[in-house]
């Protein structure tokens, strides 16, 4: 990692102690991606885990539910030769530790990673995040936390259920009631020792990630408490209200749809674009849910082209 200035160092802190359930640094984190980029940051209550890497202008880039700071294993060290990179885990995401309840709904987690960029002194000029990471993005443009000069949004999770014709969401009540009972994570992350599973699930998504990939999201599923904090984000969201406020959105939107998104419907990015007429929409033909981990170097360019083609980065 390169040198960062002195008061984004004096931030970092030691690593956690290892708690039940709780992915371990010292064991789960040894051989974690970039490990060389991670440092963790005592903000309130909470010690989170944030990977900086680069220099440049800083570009925010935030994880989806269930995943961590690997999802950006291959992208990071490509984004870093044009950036100041910062990647969270999300709150009780990977290492980073959970907060109270309200730190783990939309406004709060945005408000929770605003107070981390505020102690790192890191003010995003770009923001690009996958799935659930592209909401947050957007809730911290809409509460006024960053003002960047464009959120990219990866395969985004931005409409809620009823915009699919489903009606009613079951899904939050559904998420609250296994939440609420400390068995369902254990009984997940029992089930998650089995790698197969966990490579199922992904493949499920659409997508057909590397086996390295699929190492590091089986070994955080083993956790229960990592378990356990997406389907406690998951129960504490509202999306219906949240995308009531899209019209708010000042700054401009860039949408990177995997056509063969199994996960959050490739039609959101056209029902996004009827609300703010201004955005645009990329596919990438043939890709899933997690398209920027099935080809990270071409997500890098698109987010490098619209860094140029806003004066951000040189030409």
């Amino acid at each position: 990692m390169q040198a960062l200035p002195r008061n984004v160092s004096a931030a970092f802190v030691a690593p956690p102690r290892p708690a039940y359930g709780r992915p371990d640094w010292t064991q789960d984190g040894k051989d974690w991606p970039n490990h060389h980029a991670s440092r963790f940051v005592r903000v309130g209550k909470t010690r989170w885990h944030v990977q900086l890497m680069g220099q440049g202008p800083v570009l925010l880039l935030l994880h989806g539910t269930g995943a961590a700071t690997h999802s950006w294993r291959d992208m990071l060290p490509i984004l870093a030769q044009h950036f100041t990179v910062v990647a969270p885990d999300l709150p009780g995401h990977g290492f980073t530790e959970q907060p109270a309840s309200e730190g783990m709904t939309l406004p709060g987690m945005a408000q929770g990673i605003s107070a981390l960029l505020k102690q790192l002194d890191l003010h995003p000029v770009m923001a690009a995040g996958h799935s659930a990471g592209a909401a947050i993005a957007l809730q911290m443009c809409f509460d006024g936390l960053i003002a960047p000069q464009a959120v990219v949004a990866l395969n985004g999770a931005l409409l809620p259920l009823a915009y699919h014709g489903v009606g009613r969401s079951f899904m939050a009540p559904l998420a609250k009631l296994m939440a609420s009972n400390p068995l369902v994570p254990m009984l997940f992350s029992w089930q998650a020792a089995d790698s197969n599973v966990i490579a199922r699930l992904l493949t499920g998504t659409g997508s057909e990630i590397d086996p390295e990939g699929v190492k590091f999201y089986a070994r955080l599923a083993r956790r229960s408490g990592h378990a356990g904090a997406a389907l406690k984000m998951m129960a504490n969201w509202d999306l219906a209200s949240f995308a009531a406020r899209l019209t708010e959105l000042s700054a401009p939107l860039m949408l990177v749809v995997g056509s063969n998104d199994r996960s959050i419907p490739p039609a959101d990015a056209t029902k996004i674009q009827r609300v703010i007429p201004a955005a645009r929409i990329i596919r990438m033909e043939g890709l899933g849910h997690l398209a920027h981990e099935e080809r990270p170097a071409e997500t890098c360019e698109i987010i490098k082209n619209l860094a140029v083609e806003l004066g951000v980065l040189p030409p």
